[in-house]
């Protein structure tokens, strides 16, 4: 298969390359640092972004792309659900 981007650097705003299924954790970090959060299930994610700062986004819709890069998503105060992070 071609893939005529491969040779491109990802940023921020590029499309992901990469995924990974988020189990909350109010102690254990991200296995890596995402670009964008995947909600499978609405709801609220408390998360912890890459600055250090903990926010709670709230009323997310299911099916949405947040685009957030943060390092842990809290078990505390996450009711959103089915998450994955994207690289």
């Amino acid at each position: 298969m071609t893939d005529r981007f491969s040779s491109r650097n990802a940023t921020p705003t590029s499309p992901a390359y990469d995924g990974f299924q988020i189990t909350p954790d109010d102690a254990v970090p991200l296995e890596e640092v995402t670009r964008a959060v995947y909600v499978g299930i609405g709801g609220n994610m408390t998360a912890t972004l890459i600055s250090g700062e903990t926010v709670t986004f709230e009323n997310l819709p299911s099916g949405f792309v947040l685009p957030v890069r943060i390092s842990h998503v809290l078990v505390t105060g996450t009711t959103a659900g089915a998450l994955v992070g994207l690289v």
